[in-house]
């Protein structure tokens, strides 16, 4: 039997990947909240298109209505999601403080 041993990710690539702040901790949570609310409209788009498809296929208005709502919903939010992203870069412009990729 073969031995494996373990290595510290850390070491891999130079720096401590613990959050040693309450700064690191916020600017980990926005980036990551970001990316989630991306790939949660992404799926709405994907599950709003496959509702049209099969509605249409079937000639069900009200599946295709509800299938328009989502994906309408889902566009919105990435709006606001981008918006957002945007604000945060601007407050990082003018406070001069880098929320979305901080310093370890």
């Amino acid at each position: 039997m073969e031995t494996v041993n373990a290595v510290d990710i850390g070491s891999l690539v130079g720096q401590s990947i613990g959050i040693n702040s309450f700064g690191q901790l916020v600017s980990s949570v926005v980036k990551n909240s970001f990316v989630l609310a991306g790939v949660i409209s992404f799926i709405l788009l994907v599950v709003g298109a496959f509702g049209i498809i099969t509605g249409a296929g079937g000639g069900d208005t009200k599946k295709m209505e509800s299938a328009k709502n989502t994906i309408t919903a889902a566009v919105l939010g990435l709006v606001v999601v981008v918006g957002s992203v945007f604000i945060v870069k601007a407050i990082s412009v003018i406070t001069g403080v880098d929320i979305l990729s901080p310093k370890f």
